[in-house]
């Protein structure tokens, strides 16, 4: 069986799941079943199947398990959207579509990934300008200042930043890891390398603190700084890195915690959030709650309590922190566990694409990609189950968002693009390496 087929026969699964996943929430709420309820499943199959046959005809040897994956996610979560709020559910639905047209933007403008390394200054420019930009113009929102407001939509720059970041560091450590790897001196009895190739690296962790303590955002600052810190690792092999960076930014969130109000709450919520049940503490209190009432099997699509008589829903902001205390609730540990499964399915194909990626630049690029999506969600899982602080972050795929959702179609995109390359080279084919060659 081909790779495309095969990914066919998984995203018709996926359909019939979300299809019957809507229906049961349609029911649930209106107790009926009409013919609009299985159309607005029909039209979700109807956008992955077009993603599906753009990546037959521009992708063909692409990995074929991750567009499925994708698709159970998205349908997951706009499942649990309609629950909560239908009328966000019809947005997140226009922002599916605009995701789903960047991405078959991203297949066909581009074609070949690894001519983005020969603009990787030009890509890094453009990322540093979307991280910088909630600073001058953002909106501050829930004591963080990620969005700017523009033309009536909010806009969350950071999410497209991450990976214009990773393409500029994909390119950047490939072309200087044999020079990092090499110590010439000593700083404080740790060897490094000369300090001229660390220059663009040290603005990227510079720019994570400045997002810690100016945007007073710690989700996002962690995930840059662990992305950073994960590429130079895979880049040079050393573990020192790991442990610079990982004391850098503990020693800069200490600081942020005795500075900024916002940041020293999130922690003191985390530590006990008994004390401030009332007040900052109600949401994490409730997401708890929320998760441990849906038992081993839940109540099922549509049939949990998520929201109160009068359709409040019972944990703010749940369409959007906190949409895996929804799904946990109404499919139980079983299913909130099967969810994290596919997360964390997603993450491997990307890691073994990265391992199986023929040239250095791919690997990064695959290596980074995979790690950004994987860090960030486990950031928000793990702020939602109180594991670690918790974190403005969106789940991917899953939660309210047209910046989310539309920026990782395109790290989905890319991801597809390096599996393709990497199998045709790995397959032989004589035409379609001429054709790599050529884009390249």
């Amino acid at each position: 069986m081909s790779r495309r087929t095969t990914e066919l026969l998984y995203l018709v699964l996926a359909g019939a799941v979300s299809t019957m996943a809507y229906v049961s929430v349609y029911a649930g709420r209106f107790h009926e079943i009409d013919r609009r309820s299985i159309l607005y499943g029909l039209v979700f199959v109807v956008i992955f199947l077009v993603l599906h046959v753009v990546v037959r005809i521009y992708l063909p040897q692409a990995d074929p398990y991750l567009l499925p994956v994708t698709a159970l996610l998205a349908a997951i979560g706009l499942t649990e959207i309609f629950r909560i709020k239908p009328s966000l559910a019809l947005l997140q639905g226009q922002w599916l579509i605009v995701g789903a047209l960047l991405f078959a933007l991203t297949v066909v403008i581009v074609r070949d990934h690894v001519r983005l390394d020969r603009y990787r200054y030009l890509i890094g420019v453009l990322g540093l300008v979307l991280l910088v930009a909630p600073i001058v113009a953002g909106t501050t929102v829930n004591g963080a200042k990620l969005w700017i407001r523009a033309f009536g939509m909010s806009i969350q720059p950071s999410e497209f930043a991450k990976i214009a970041i990773v393409v500029f560091l994909a390119g950047y450590l490939d072309d200087k890891k044999v020079l990092l790897s090499v110590p010439t001196r000593h700083v404080l009895g740790v060897p490094v390398p000369a300090a001229k190739y660390f220059g663009p690296l040290v603005l990227m962790g510079g720019l994570a603190l400045v997002m810690l303590v100016f945007m007073k955002d710690f989700g996002m600052s962690l995930l840059f700084m662990a992305v950073f810190v994960a590429l130079l690792y895979m880049a040079t092999d050393r573990i020192v890195y790991v442990a610079a960076g990982g004391g850098l930014f503990a020693a800069a969130a200490a600081l942020a915690v005795w500075l900024v109000p916002h940041v020293g709450d999130r922690f003191s919520i985390w530590l006990d959030p008994w004390a401030k049940a009332d007040t900052t503490g109600y949401q994490l209190l409730q997401s708890l709650f929320t998760i441990a009432d849906g038992g081993l099997l839940g109540a099922g699509f549509g049939r949990g309590f998520l929201l109160y008589a009068d359709r409040q829903p019972v944990v703010p902001d749940l369409q959007t922190d906190f949409i895996f205390a929804a799904i946990a609730n109404e499919i139980g540990l079983l299913g909130g566990v099967a969810v994290v499964l596919c997360f964390l399915l997603f993450f491997w194909r990307g890691m073994r694409i990265a391992t199986q990626a023929p040239d250095g630049f791919s690997k990064l690029l695959a290596g980074g990609l995979a790690a950004a999506f994987g860090l960030q969600t486990f950031i928000i899982l793990g702020g939602v189950t109180r594991l670690i602080p918790l974190t403005g972050l969106t789940l991917p795929f899953v939660s309210y968002g047209g910046s989310s959702i539309t920026a990782n179609l395109i790290l989905l995109a890319l991801l597809l693009m390096v599996s393709h390359r990497t199998n045709v080279v790995r397959a032989g084919t004589e035409v379609e390496r001429h054709r790599l060659a050529e884009l390249g």
